[in-house]
């Protein structure tokens, strides 16, 4: 019988390659934050994150989507989730890379860039789109919160830095390593968490300190597989923050009971739920009524997380499109040789090392702020500018990387199709631990601080002379700060401030072609509303090979 076609002109997969091996605007950025920083993991981490096995368990994961069993076949409460196998090799991956706990381990701790490895290995993970890195994010914030109740920390700190996975639900005197996980938003509140209506009434103190009985709802409760959860719920002095476990100190399971699970727009392969507690037992955490400032220092880890995983969900993207773009041919030469698509592809390099260097800059801040007051202070500026413009560009940018695939870049196939995945999963970043107009409102908090202005101008400082165009905004910005320190013009401002940080940096990270195509579009008069608009005399080539993944 004779074939109909041949199969041709459609590009090999991106895979089975070393995505940190790969990433020269990574490489640089590290460079420059921590020269003497020991790599070796990440290498590592990157040729198994490039891996056709990886990618074979990402796409399974989204495919075959937790179920919930509410119920034992003999009809007793059980409210477990079940996961696909390729869930849980994810899972033991990022848990034994340490993306969950390293740096709240000693040895990690001695090497000084304990935060910022752990944010260069979370981006690099992030590209296989694995929608596992919820759970694991929220233990990184988890665990240093955990230290406001001394007897708890003691207790489960060595399973939650451990690098062993164990998914089955037991005490966690029983399992080699844990997980955690949040609960903050109800119905009827969303980001008002002050609006909560969860009551957790005293009940006498143990081993762990003052005991509740709490009951309520949850309305978005991350990742309800984890073994234990800090949690928000009015008690007689006000919104405290509770440590609950799934399974309780003499062995028995917790009344937390899981309603539903969400079906979300992205994020497939993590399980997010509706839940409420049934006279559940928990512990306090830190001062009673002094949860909302509880939360919020988990919230600054958690945005950190944000930043960084829509900057390697860019990386990704990017380079899918880089490879696709090279591969196939269009109009008698391959598609990356015709003028408007080397302009879309360079304009979209620029947005992603400029992501890159913002989110590993802040990560940076995570090592230092404890010491250093400079530090503190850009920590405080960076998390809300990092999370609001970087998440914001995410989408659209996802989008257009996606029309230089075509229709392929539109087909999902099973899973198969990443640069789908990756489009629908944008959003949740943006979304989740405080929208954009939270994250505007956060920075102009923080610019009220005394020394803020300052600590800005000092950062950009040895930026000057660069770049023409970076030298009038560095100029402008402190008027522009005064000027749209409302709220109506908040969001004007974080996005001037993110414009300005990156540009610094890639003054300091990045080759000249790169600074100067970035400050020439971004910060001058130029900028178009659309990717690939980026005016004559680029060198697209020279970006174009920079960010090229294999």
């Amino acid at each position: 019988m004779n074939e109909t076609h041949e199969v041709f002109n459609q590009p090999l997969p991106l895979q089975d390659v070393n995505l940190f091996a790969g990433n020269r605007p990574m490489q640089d950025a590290l460079d420059r934050l921590a020269p003497a920083m020991d790599r070796s993991a990440l290498v590592e981490l990157g040729a198994l994150a490039g891996s056709a096995e990886m990618q074979m368990h990402a796409r399974l994961a989204h495919v075959f989507t937790p179920q919930l069993r509410t119920h034992s076949r003999q009809g007793h409460r059980i409210d477990q989730v079940e996961f696909h196998p390729s869930y849980h090799a994810l899972m033991g991956a990022a848990v034994a890379a340490g993306l969950h706990g390293a740096p709240f381990a000693d040895a990690e701790q001695a090497s000084g860039h304990a935060h910022l490895r752990r944010a260069a290995g979370f981006m690099l993970f992030t590209e296989l789109e694995p929608a596992t890195l919820c759970p694991i994010s929220m233990t990184y914030a988890a665990t240093p919160a955990l230290r406001g109740n001394p007897a708890i920390y003691r207790d489960w700190a060595p399973a939650l830095t451990s690098r062993a996975y164990d998914p089955v639900m037991r005490r966690w005197t029983d399992k080699a390593g844990v997980t955690m996980g949040m609960g903050m938003t109800e119905k009827q509140g969303g980001s008002d968490v002050r609006a909560n209506t969860t009551q957790a009434v005293p009940d006498g103190e143990d081993a762990w300190g003052r005991r509740f009985v709490v009951t309520g709802h949850k309305w978005f409760f991350s990742a309800p597989m984890c073994d234990a959860f800090l949690i928000l719920a009015q008690t007689p002095a006000g919104l405290s923050c509770l440590f609950l476990p799934r399974v309780l100190p003499d062995g028995s399971v917790n009344a937390l009971r899981i309603q539903r699970l969400k079906d979300k727009l992205g994020n497939k392969a993590n399980a997010s739920a509706e839940v409420e507690f049934h006279a559940a037992t928990a512990w306090l955490v830190g001062e009673e009524g002094r949860g909302v400032p509880q939360i919020l220092a988990m919230g600054t880890m958690t945005r950190l997380d944000c930043a960084l995983g829509t900057s390697g969900l860019m990386r990704q993207a990017l380079a899918l499109a880089i490879d696709h773009t090279r591969q196939r041919r269009a109009f008698g030469k391959p598609l990356i040789e015709q003028p408007l698509m080397k302009n879309v592809l360079a304009d979209l390099a620029l947005e992603s090392e400029a992501a890159t260097v913002l989110a590993l800059r802040l990560a940076h801040s995570f090592d230092r702020a404890g010491g250093d007051a400079h530090e503190r202070v850009m920590q405080r500026l960076l998390t809300p500018v990092a999370k609001f413009w970087i998440c914001k560009r995410g989408s659209p940018f996802a989008q257009e990387a996606m029309e230089c695939l075509g229709g392929n870049g539109y087909v999902e196939e099973q899973g198969e199709g990443v640069m789908a995945r990756i489009y629908r999963e944008m959003p949740v970043n943006s979304i989740w631990e405080g929208a954009g107009n939270i994250m505007a409102l956060d920075l102009l908090r923080a610019l009220r601080q005394a020394d803020a202005a300052a600590a800005l101008a000092q950062e950009l400082a040895p930026a000057r002379g660069a770049h023409p165009a970076l030298d009038r905004w560095i100029d402008h910005l402190p008027a522009q700060m005064e000027d749209l320190a409302t709220e109506w013009e908040a969001r004007r401002l974080a996005e001037r401030v993110a414009l300005a940080v990156q540009a610094a940096w890639l003054a300091r990270c990045a080759p000249g072609v790169v600074l100067g195509a970035f400050c020439d579009s971004r910060l001058d008069s130029r900028w178009g509303h659309s990717f690939g608009a980026l005016g004559a005399g680029v060198d697209w080539d020279a970006i174009i090979e920079r960010a090229r993944p294999r």
